[in-house]
């Protein structure tokens, strides 16, 4: 379980969240996440930190970006074009702002709840994507702040060698060629392939 070293990084299973956020997006390829028993493999990630212009927290804290700007290893959650949660996890030190999207899994637990959810058949649709993901494991804004080491979230580490490719992030203006999105070698449950 998550605890805090003398640094006051927060580590959960391997994670030191408090390190890089490109570095923590990609040690978190592989591992299992659950929401209330729901969730899988992540598959996908993006990585932002206050330095980069297409982060949240790049202008400093606001009252929607605070969580970023709070402890490591919480959930940050924002509704994206006001329609879909987001969920991203955050990293490096109190005060810093940096945090991971989880923009894809593939669906190992509760897939039933997921397509009842989304009404969507194909698992390799139900959470590819941030809003799609969102959708499935029914986040929602109450979730924002709440520590990824405690109910009703569960992450475990990857059971398995695997394979991480690399790219420029998606669906920003800001940015765009920072190589800071990370996915499962050939993984079929991206939200999008990589070049």
């Amino acid at each position: 379980m998550c605890a805090a070293s003398a640094s006051g990084a927060a580590r959960l299973r391997g994670i030191d969240f408090g390190q890089d956020s490109p570095q923590v997006a990609r040690r978190l390829i592989g591992m299992t996440v659950m929401v209330d028993g729901v969730g899988g493999v992540i598959v996908e990630t993006e990585a932002y930190d206050r330095e980069d212009p297409a982060s949240h927290s790049f202008s400093g804290p606001t009252p929607r970006n605070a969580v970023m700007f709070g402890p490591p290893g919480r959930a940050y959650v924002y509704l994206s074009y006001g329609i879909h949660w987001c969920l991203n996890f955050v990293c490096r030190e109190v005060g810093h702002g940096a945090g991971v999207l989880i923009r894809a899994l593939e669906p190992t637990a509760g897939i039933a709840t997921m397509v009842e959810r989304r009404r969507q058949r194909d698992p390799r649709l139900l959470c590819a994507g941030p809003g799609r993901l969102g959708q499935a494991l029914a986040i929602t804004h109450e979730l924002n702040g709440k520590r990824v080491d405690r109910l009703p979230f569960s992450l475990t580490a990857a059971k398995t060698r695997i394979s991480v490719e690399r790219g420029p992030r998606i669906g920003i203006s800001k940015a765009v060629d920072q190589p800071w999105r990370f996915g499962l070698a050939g993984s079929k449950y991206l939200s999008r392939p990589f070049p």
